[in-house]
């Protein structure tokens, strides 16, 4: 038998968590002391204790640790809780590099210049467009990923000619931001006859005059350039009129590092 003590240095586990674990019954000492109260542990227990370790590590939380405990009899009911815990946090990885990366954008601008970043807003006319399209609600914007590749899935066998320019765009149908299910289009302009296929329609697209903003790095600077545009607009007494949307120029289909993507921000626009 061996003494909390002893039991501690051999588990890794404080004297003060081994009482904890005793508490809450997750690791109940082999036998206790009825007159001292001891607590005395045996060495078929180190395995347990270990995998305690293991699972906290893991980030599980010591009341899901003794659900696993109790439940998992089997590799495969054992296997089923790590790939959940895995999933999760893939995600919290994914969120946490996203913030990482708003820092580290804000951190360099402040470094190079002490004011906010300018941009360049033009007034131009997008000329009339013969585009493929395709218009579906998605569960969130960074969803939008999935359009493109349907669209290019349904189109393939029909081996498009893309015109020149050609404008890969994606407009933004809500009348306002949401935070699910968002109306989403993509256009990509083509020259020729094309059959319409489940979900992608052809169509022209009349001119339109917009205010837009081009800039190169990744998407976390559409809040400044939107800030730039509607000060833009308001100084110049123009209104908005219609739906927002992005062009492409240089996205990730063809480019994997986020610093030489090339978006254009657009927003149609009327005098007052």
């Amino acid at each position: 038998m061996l003494k909390i003590g002893d039991f501690s240095k051999l588990s890794r586990i404080s004297i003060r968590m081994l009482r904890h674990y005793d508490e809450i019954g997750l690791l109940i000492p082999d036998s206790t002391d009825d007159f001292t109260s001891y607590r005395y542990y045996s060495e078929a227990q180190l395995p347990l204790a270990n995998r305690i370790n293991a699972l906290k590590d893991m980030g599980f939380g010591l009341a899901l640790i003794a659900e696993i405990l109790e439940e998992c009899k089997d590799a495969q009911a054992y296997k089923k809780h790590l790939m959940l815990k895995r999933t999760e946090i893939q995600e919290q990885a994914e969120s946490t590099a996203k913030r990482l990366l708003l820092l580290e954008t804000a951190i360099n601008r402040l470094g190079k210049d002490d004011h906010v970043m300018k941009h360049t807003v033009n007034l131009k006319e997008m000329p009339q467009r013969f585009v493929a399209s395709l218009r579906d609600i998605i569960p969130s914007y960074d969803m939008e990923g999935t359009l493109w590749h349907q669209m290019m899935t349904e189109l393939e066998p029909q081996k498009l000619q893309f015109d020149a320019p050609c404008y890969s765009i994606a407009i933004f149908h809500d009348k306002s931001y949401k935070e699910s299910d968002v109306d989403v289009e993509i256009q990509m302009s083509v020259h020729g006859n094309y059959a319409d296929t489940a979900h992608v329609k052809f169509k022209t697209i009349a001119p339109i005059q917009i205010a837009s903003v081009t800039y190169q790095g990744g998407y976390e600077q559409i809040g400044e350039v939107n800030e730039c545009i509607a000060n833009w607009i308001k100084d110049n007494h123009y209104e908005f009129d219609g739906a927002m949307f992005n062009i492409y120029h240089v996205g990730p289909a063809t480019e994997k590092n986020p610093n030489n993507w090339v978006t254009e921000v657009c927003y149609p626009v009327k005098k007052i």
